[in-house]
């Protein structure tokens, strides 16, 4: 059995645990996860549904649940990267557009932290997608003093390319504070649109 403390961490954290967890097993074996909110047990209900796991869950107390995992080797199912033509396709079409510093039209650092949740998860996806965008103030997530640095690291090192617009760097005075990737024009940025089989755009 691998437990997993999840207690206190935000969505999609708990996910990605449990994930990197079950992967851990190296076949059949129990992953008990701890979260403290109802939102977390059904995000992983949800997964183990989709993977064909047996999954139950037991309410310690309002903000304490343990959710166990039964893994059947049989059934593990994850993508895994690999020179596979089919991989390979979708690594070429697919591209993430970002274009705001914010997910969404809420609260402002309620929007912040939900795009910082996006790039996590995007970062712990088993295949990246080929381009992630950044334009407007999106490009304040590829500069000095962002929380997805390290995220976008990650996805750079699998093989996501990540551009961040130039004019828009030069227009919020971000030019000489670029952190990843490369900096690209909107020439480019809509033949990278143009090329896309499939555009993401949080």
């Amino acid at each position: 059995m691998i437990k997993v403390n999840a207690i206190g961490d935000a969505c999609p954290i708990p996910v990605v645990k449990t994930k990197n967890a079950i992967r851990d097993l190296g076949g059949s074996g129990v992953v008990e996860v701890s979260v403290d909110n109802e939102i977390a047990v059904q995000n992983l209900l949800k997964m183990a549904k989709q993977k064909e796991y047996e999954a139950k869950f037991d309410k310690k107390s309002n903000t304490e649940y343990i959710v166990t995992i039964n893994v059947n080797s049989e059934v593990i199912s994850d993508t895994k990267v690999t020179n596979d033509s089919s991989d390979e396709i979708k690594l070429k079409q697919t591209v993430v557009v970002i274009d705001s510093d914010k997910m969404g039209d809420g609260e402002e650092e309620f929007s912040k932290t939900l795009l910082k949740g996006f790039i996590y998860a995007l970062s712990s996806q088993d295949i990246p997608p080929a381009k992630i965008i950044f334009y407007n103030t999106g490009v304040r997530m590829t500069t000095e003093g962002s929380a997805s640095i390290e995220d976008l690291k990650v996805l750079l090192n699998a093989g996501a390319k990540i551009y961040s617009c130039g004019a828009c760097l030069n227009n919020y005075g971000l030019s000489e504070k670029l952190q990843v990737g490369e900096v690209t024009n909107m020439y480019d940025i809509v033949g990278h649109l143009m090329d896309a089989d499939l555009v993401i755009r949080p």
